[in-house]
């Protein structure tokens, strides 16, 4: 086999196709694993580049491989897709990342860290919480309205909107019982929501960076810490701009024939 200059690797749950090609070019490496084939084969590789589609598992698979002596670079869906030259399928996509990773104008995903990960698992499991806990709260306001009971917008008002239907004796027992368990679902879920963030404010302390940014007016600490677990090289970003539009608040551009035409995420032109 001809020395390998870099490899498209497409990963899934339990096979991995590899795509790899020579300094001229020529494709020396078509080859299918097993999972549990993966890190034995590149052990024995010589040190070599390798793209992987930016996914569930990308950061760790990274991490083993670069453990290996191999560099590894994360590539988004969106920025491989455009080099799938066929219907898609696991030998055409790894021949697309192989030729993606080429491209000298190619942006890649930094490599996390297994504690910047787990910080980030923090955030999200706050986030489901919150979301979970809204969500209950609605599932709440609607039954009760169903029996005219009504409270002004708020979690806040949940709780004395729970006591009053306990102590209407007006409401079907069955309905009363219902309540009950929505009122120790949300209690369970607001106390998990409040152990999430003490967690999430003592990594916020713990973090000169995120402390640093939290003096910024407007950035309390949750925004600060988020920045902090998601933004792993800020140097990937040439300009503010380029930053604000990776954060998804600066307009779109959808221009074409030499008319102008931007909107904002989620907004209408109409």
């Amino acid at each position: 086999m001809n020395q390998i200059s870099r490899i498209g690797m497409d990963t899934s749950k339990h096979f991995f196709q590899l795509h790899g090609v020579d300094a001229e070019e020529r494709v020396v490496l078509r080859k299918k694993l097993d999972r549990r084939q993966v890190l034995a084969f590149f052990a024995k590789l010589e040190p070599t580049v390798i793209g992987i589609e930016a996914c569930g598992a990308s950061h760790y698979w990274s991490r083993e491989l670069t453990r290996l002596g191999h560099v590894v670079k994360i590539i988004a869906a969106q920025l491989v897709k455009p080099y799938v030259k066929r219907g898609k399928n696991d030998t055409a996509d790894a021949e697309a990342l192989c030729e993606a990773m080429s491209r000298p104008t190619m942006r890649f995903v930094p490599v996390k860290t297994a504690e910047q990960q787990a910080a980030l698992m923090l955030a999200g499991v706050r986030e489901q919480l919150i979301v979970g806990r809204t969500q209950l709260a609605n599932a709440i306001r609607g039954h009760a309205a169903e029996f005219g009971l009504i409270a002004a917008k708020g979690l806040a008002q949940i709780a004395p909107l729970l006591a009053r239907i306990q102590a209407d004796e007006m409401l079907p027992a069955l309905a009363r019982e219902m309540f009950v368990l929505q009122g120790e679902e949300y209690a369970r879920l607001d106390a998990q929501v409040d152990a999430i963030e003490d967690k999430l404010k003592a990594w916020h302390r713990a973090s000169a960076l995120s402390r640093r940014l939290a003096a910024i007016p407007t950035i309390g600490p949750v925004i600060a810490s988020l920045l902090v677990m998601k933004v792993i090289d800020p140097h990937a970003f040439s300009s503010g701009r380029q930053f604000a539009a990776w954060l998804g608040v600066t307009p779109q551009d959808h221009s074409t024939a030499g008319k102008t035409c931007t909107h904002r995420p989620g907004w209408s032109n109409s």
